[in-house]
């Protein structure tokens, strides 16, 4: 490692107190990484298996045209997915455009005039707040005449207390939001999931118990339709298209509750059985089967941002030793400065658009300008080295990402050398 720490050190013109702090940040991490290692060794012979029982083969990886009809390459796609999350049905498609979407399909496919549904990990992400909408708006389940409450956390844990006041027999559905979003509050563990889901279930058998999965495949050892969830959603240009695939979402869990998905996704009556793969397959499953490594290397970098930033004295969460359920780490960066120089350093250290200097404008779906950086090889991909967040205080950037250990090193390390050289703590 001297030689590379040598080489970053002439890129980004850093002095020999940073250096050092830099240095004994990655010596003192060595031993989470091993316990990485683990979690990747056994989700990669997981993924192994699966292709190996649904006899995966080089025609599978061949797409399709027009209606798609018996594309066996995104048939067998859709069973190994189900096998690896542990679902009844998997539906995997190039055509669900981003984890919002994919979540939108299991709301809309499920969820009918009058239903009651709760959130019970506090307000959803910023864009499914769209979807959920309030007074009916159109498009939104809101302006469908479905109810919508929410259920805040208290000290990154489920409300069992207020759970059990505002959800019912009656309600259809509850929803959990695996990762932090663009809060400082803590992702969700998996065994923080079960629980909470027999809770619900103790209510009734009948709750469909929907989890958004964004950024949580292959962190842990489980995911959750195996310990309760019904149904889960999420993205392929995060965790689990390792960062080949170059679009799509899935959504999988209950044969019954993916089937009502896929009527959204296309039509009642042709659901799943139509849609062509065109050159969608060969670059999903590698990109499945890459995914634990891509996965591993991502969060050895955040447990680097996390060690380093917060011996610079900012506030991170999770700090370096604490267990990761995603792999976003979040930085507090005190003001609107701090926060664009920070971002204008992981671009800088991006393979594509290096020369480029991120800003903060607004964006669809959004309250509040938003600043993101990354020169990604695929348009917004969060499995690559990029960074975001809303321009409000406390200004919190979340990242995420990073193909290699080594980038992401590099990215935070630019980063740090953009805050030394410009560094505002209001």
């Amino acid at each position: 490692m001297k030689a590379f720490f040598e080489q970053l050190k002439r890129n980004y013109q850093l002095d020999e107190t940073l250096m050092m702090l830099i240095e004994q940040s990655y010596v003192e991490i060595q031993p989470i990484y091993n316990e990485i290692n683990e979690k990747t060794y056994t989700n990669q012979l997981k993924i192994l298996n699966a292709f190996q029982k649904h006899q995966a083969s080089d025609f599978h990886l061949n797409g399709s045209t027009g209606y798609g009809y018996g594309d066996t390459g995104r048939d067998v796609l859709e069973l190994i997915w189900a096998e690896i999350f542990k679902g009844e049905a998997a539906l995997v498609r190039a055509n669900i455009a981003s984890g919002t979407h994919a979540l939108a399909l299991g709301l809309f496919g499920n969820l009918r005039c009058g239903d009651h549904f709760v959130s019970l990990s506090g307000l959803p992400y910023d864009t499914l707040q769209k979807v959920i909408g309030k007074n009916k708006e159109p498009g939104t389940l809101a302006e469908l005449g479905v109810r919508h409450d929410v259920v805040e956390l208290i000290d990154d844990d489920f409300d069992y207390d207020a759970i059990a006041k505002v959800v019912t027999p009656q309600t259809k559905m509850v929803c959990i939001q695996r990762s932090r979003g663009y809060s400082w509050r803590r992702s969700l563990s998996i065994a923080k999931i079960e629980k909470v889901i027999r809770f619900v279930k103790e209510i009734s058998p009948q709750i469909i118990c929907y989890v958004d999965n964004c950024y949580g495949e292959f962190v842990e050892l489980k995911e959750p339709l195996e310990v309760g969830a019904d149904l889960i959603a999420g993205s392929l240009i995060k965790n689990p298209g390792g960062a080949l695939a170059p679009r799509g979402g899935y959504v999988a869990g209950r044969k019954d509750l993916v089937y009502h998905a896929a009527c959204r996704l296309t039509a009642p009556g042709i659901a799943g059985e139509v849609g062509s793969a065109l050159d969608f397959n060969r670059l999903v499953f590698q990109g499945l089967f890459m995914a634990p490594l891509i996965v591993e290397q991502a969060l050895k970098g955040a447990v680097f941002t996390a060690q380093l930033l917060e011996k610079l004295g900012y506030q991170v969460s999770p700090q370096a030793q604490e267990a990761r359920t995603d792999i976003i780490q979040a930085i507090q960066l005190n003001n609107a400065e701090n926060m664009r120089q920070f971002c204008r350093g992981i671009q800088m250290a991006s393979p594509l658009d290096a020369h480029v200097t991120p800003i903060d404008v607004p964006l669809p779906g959004y309250d509040d300008a938003v600043i993101m950086a990354g020169g990604t090889f695929v348009q917004g991909s969060s499995i690559e080295l990029s960074i975001d967040g809303p321009m409000r205080p406390p200004y919190i950037a979340y990242m995420q990402g990073g193909l290699s250990l080594a980038h992401a090193i590099a990215g935070v390390v630019a980063a740090v050398g953009q805050l030394s050289r410009g560094e505002s703590r209001g």
